[in-house]
């Protein structure tokens, strides 16, 4: 077990600090509770020298030619792929990431960085006429925005940091990064080589802070859009701030996200994903994970069964035990708040907990581990099934036809993500166009692949990452007509 605590500092382009105006944060082992490392904190001070700094060479990384911005971005997916062991290492000691999950998020972003590397010299506009009607000559070409803020959550940073520095760097932004503070190892490192790599001096700065940091961030004049993972809260409040400078916002909310399953489809292979996603990666802390699934009642009662032998399979534990497959959640209020809706579960009976529901005993009692928990005969308005619970948690649900699958698969004010389980493809294309959701998964498809849109709507939030459309929510198009 490596918990050898590393070091995370203020990252003003290649200027190091190790003390800031918004003080310290003491970061907790996620498995002992223990304090193993104290961060230094970005406040206004520190932000506003790294909006200016970005600022200051806006023009020239705009300008700099798309084959060197290309060659940037795939030297970084490389170090990216050859450092993953050690993002695994410190998605661990971030937050309690399994090896296997840590090591896999790295690789996926590594992919981010490999695909977005391919655009800087295809972004084009539109030649709309040769000569209209009105004698003109018009076309259009994209822009970068110029300094963009980008705040990523806690939970999988250099997922975040693949899905949103990636094209911005491609697009010809700078940027400036506010990781969460409870998770800061893997963004800073990620600058490590993001500067092995080339990335100019002021390019990119990573500031680790808290609300006051983010704050100050959004509100920032030459800070001309943000880009936000996180919860709704937040995002209304980023919102009200870029509203007062009429300031885009792509934001990449939570999810409550269904699964479908059909009598149809590989129920065995249905049920082992159903588990590995709402319980197995990242102990459920996950936004897009499909913690919801919506049996039909003819193999209802087969499928619970299948779902808790997988589940009690699942070993619990520290991050760097051999085959542990859930590891803590991310600290104890998270735990507290995981135990309260279960127990309100109980007390309301609002559904019945037929694996799981106590925090575990043993070795790990009175630390940060859940029980692998599943739920059944779950009341639809009841608080379990209508807000995000981000634990090692899957209620199952059931269903007579499709209208009552999509009508329970609708029902909360989410909309990120939507997953069916059927071989019946005319089945698939009936439901995928009545789901609401950014995005359909089918019998075990990846969410988050680089060369696809990903991205929620409702509560879920608004905007794109992946593919086309996620550069072009960093750049902006300007018209050029000639009389």
């Amino acid at each position: 077990m490596d918990y050898a605590a590393p070091s995370a500092l203020i990252r003003i382009g290649n200027e190091d600090l190790d003390s800031g105006s918004g003080g310290t944060y003491d970061h907790y082992n996620p498995v002992s509770g223990e304090v193993q490392a104290t961060i230094p904190l970005a406040g206004k001070a520190e932000i506003d020298r790294a909006v200016e700094k970005a600022a200051a060479v806006a023009g020239e990384w705009r300008r700099t030619r798309p084959e060197v911005r290309r060659e940037i971005l795939n030297k970084l997916a490389v170090l990216i792929r050859e450092n993953a062991g050690e993002f695994a290492r410190l998605a661990a000691i971030d937050g309690g990431t399994t090896l296997p999950a840590g090591t896999g998020m790295a690789m996926l972003a590594a992919e981010w960085f490999a695909y977005y590397a391919g655009w800087p010299d295809k972004l084009g506009g539109e030649l709309l006429s040769t000569f209209d009607t009105r004698g003109e000559f018009a076309y259009t070409t994209p822009e970068p925005y110029g300094v963009v803020g980008i705040i990523i959550t806690w939970n999988g940073p250099i997922i975040s940091i693949g899905m949103k520095v990636a094209p911005a760097l491609a697009a010809g932004n700078c940027i400036v990064v506010k990781p969460a503070e409870l998770t800061p190892f893997a963004s800073d490192y990620f600058m490590t080589l993001a500067r092995q790599a080339g990335v100019p001096d002021g390019v990119l700065s990573i500031m680790p802070g808290d609300v006051s940091a983010g704050e100050a961030l959004v509100a920032h004049p030459k800070v001309e859009m943000i880009s936000f993972t996180g919860g709704p809260i937040a995002a209304r409040r980023i919102l009200v701030a870029c509203a007062e400078q009429m300031k885009p916002a792509v934001l990449e909310l939570g999810g409550k996200s269904a699964s479908l399953l059909f009598p149809d489809c590989d129920v065995d292979a249905a049920c082992a994903r159903a588990v590995q996603w709402s319980i197995g990666i990242m102990a459920g802390q996950g936004c897009a994970l499909p913690t919801r699934l919506i049996v039909h009642e003819s193999i209802h009662d087969e499928v619970v069964e299948k779902l808790k032998a997988i589940a009690s399979a699942y070993k619990v534990g520290d991050p760097f035990e051999e085959g542990v497959a859930v590891g803590p959640v991310i600290n104890a209020a998270a735990a507290d708040r995981i135990m309260g809706m279960l127990d309100r579960v109980r007390s309301e009976g609002s559904g019945k907990i037929v694996m799981g529901g106590q925090r575990c005993g043993g070795a790990l009692a009175g630390k940060n581990f859940i029980e692998p928990t599943i739920i059944t005969d779950v009341d639809p308005d009841s608080e379990i099934a209508q807000i995000e619970v981000f634990g090692p948690v899957l209620i199952v649900q059931k269903f007579a036809d499709e209208d009552e699958a999509v009508r329970l698969a609708n029902a909360t004010q989410y909309g990120l993500a939507a997953y069916i389980q059927s071989n019946d493809v005319k089945r698939v294309h009936r439901l995928a166009e009545r789901l609401k959701a950014g995005g359909v998964y089918v019998n075990g498809a990846v969410q988050i692949n680089p060369h696809t849109p990903f991205g929620g709507l409702g509560v879920s939030g608004y905007g794109k990452e992946g593919g086309r459309a996620g550069i072009d929510e960093f750049l902006r198009y300007k018209t050029i007509a000639i009389a």
